[in-house]
C-alpha cells in the first residue's frame, strides 16, 4: 500500500515557491492568430479572415519556464537561442513579461527564432477552429561558436540555481556536447537535473531523473508496455540504461509510474478524471512541478503526485496553461487518497 500523508503533501506544495530553476532547451513562441470569416476569396478557394486578435504565448521549453515562474515567483532562468529577426525581441519580451530571466540566452544570426503560428477562424454560427499552422525553425546543427557560447552560459548559470531542466523539443540546442556538459556541471555543484525529452534518451546518462511518456519509453527500449510486468521491466531497464536516480513514465489516462533506484516503484493514478479539453503543454507542467518538488527536497513519489495534480488542472484549459500553489492546494482537498495503492 502506498499511503499518502496529505498534510506532508500540503506542506510540500507550499515549499514549491522556494527553489530556483534553470531551463536549458528549445525556446519558442506559440503565436495564435484569430479571425472571423463570412465569405470565400475570389482569388483562390480559400476563406478570407478578418483579423481580430493575435496572442504570443510561450511554447516548448519556454512553457516549462513559464509554469515554473508562476509557482516560484520568477526564480527562473533560461538558456536557449533566438535569431536576429523580428521574433527575437518578441521572444525575450514575452519571457521577461512572465518574470523569466533571459540574461543567459544566446543570439544566433544563423538561426531563426522558433515560432509556431496557428491561424484559427470562426463565423457567427461555428466555434473557433485551427485552419493552418506555420512553423519557423532552423533544423541544421549548431555552429561550434554557438555551442561554445551556450556552454559558457551554463558554466556561469548552473551554480546559481537549485535545479536544471533539459527540455528537448528536437530543434537543435541540446547537442551531445551541451547535454554532457550540463550534466557534468550540475553534478559537480550537487544540483538536481531533470530531462524532458522525446527521443535519443541514451544521450542523457547520469541525470537525476527523466520524464518520458510511455510511447517514447517503448520506442527507446524496443518493446511494448502491455501489463504490470512489462511496466516493471521497463522501469528497471530505464534506470539501467539512463543511470538516473529515478524515472517518471507518464502514461496518459493510466497516470504515471515512478521508478526510484532507492525507494522502489510507485503507481500514481489520474486525479480529477474528467473530460479532457486540451493536453497541449501538460508535459511541460509535469516536468516543471516535478522538478520543483525534487529541488525542494520532497520524496520523489510526492513530487510525482504534485506533477500529476498540476496536469489534471491545466488540461482543463485550451492551449499551454499554468497553475498556482493555491489552485494546487484547493484541488488537493478534493482528492480521496483512501484507496491509493502502490
Amino acid at each position: 500500500m502506498f499511503e499518502v500523508n496529505v498534510e506532508e503533501l500540503r506542506v510540500g506544495i507550499k515549499k514549491l515557491s522556494e527553489p530556483k530553476v534553470l531551463v536549458i532547451g528549445d525556446l519558442a513562441i506559440d503565436e495564435m492568430v484569430y479571425g472571423y470569416t463570412s465569405r470565400m476569396s475570389r482569388e483562390a478557394p480559400v476563406l478570407i479572415l478578418h483579423h481580430y486578435e493575435t496572442k504570443q504565448l510561450l511554447g516548448a521549453a519556454s512553457n516549462a519556464a513559464h509554469n515554473l515562474s508562476v509557482i516560484n515567483g520568477g526564480k527562473v532562468g533560461v538558456i536557449g537561442l533566438y535569431g536576429e529577426d523580428y521574433y527575437g525581441p518578441v521572444l525575450l519580451k514575452v519571457l521577461n513579461d512572465a518574470g523569466i530571466n533571459t540574461d543567459y540566452t544566446v543570439k544566433d544570426s544563423e538561426r531563426v527564432t522558433t515560432v509556431k503560428t496557428r491561424i484559427s477562424g470562426s463565423c457567427s454560427q461555428s466555434v473557433t477552429q485551427q485552419i493552418v499552422r506555420i512553423d519557423r525553425e532552423t533544423q541544421t546543427p549548431l555552429s561550434e561558436k554557438t555551442e561554445q557560447a551556450v556552454i559558457e552560459k551554463m558554466e556561469k548559470a548552473i551554480p546559481l540555481f537549485d535545479a536544471v531542466i533539459l527540455s528537448d523539443y528536437n530543434i537543435g540546442i541540446l547537442t551531445d556536447k551541451i547535454i554532457k556538459k550540463a550534466i557534468e556541471i550540475a553534478k559537480k555543484h550537487n544540483k538536481v537535473i531533470v530531462v524532458d525529452a522525446q527521443k535519443n534518451l541514451e544521450r542523457y546518462k547520469g541525470a537525476t531523473s527523466l520524464t518520458p511518456n510511455q510511447p517514447d519509453t517503448e520506442g527507446f527500449l524496443g518493446y511494448k508496455i502491455t501489463d504490470s510486468e512489462t511496466l516493471k521491466k521497463a522501469g528497471a531497464d530505464m534506470l539501467e540504461k539512463t543511470e538516473a536516480q529515478c524515472v517518471l513514465i507518464t502514461r496518459g489516462d493510466k497516470g504515471m509510474a515512478l521508478f526510484d533506484r532507492k525507494r522502489g516503484e510507485f503507481d500514481v493514478p489520474v486525479f480529477n478524471k474528467t473530460s479532457v479539453f486540451d493536453v497541449t503543454g501538460a508535459g511541460d507542467t509535469v516536468v516543471a512541478l516535478y522538478t520543483l518538488g525534487l529541488a525542494a527536497g520532497l520524496k520523489p513519489e510526492y513530487a510525482a503526485i504534485i506533477g500529476n495534480l498540476a496536469a489534471s488542472i491545466v488540461i482543463r484549459y485550451f492551449g499551454c496553461a499554468t497553475t498556482t500553489i493555491d489552485e494546487l492546494l484547493n484541488t488537493l482537498d478534493k482528492i480521496d487518497f483512501n484507496n491509493f495503492k502502490n
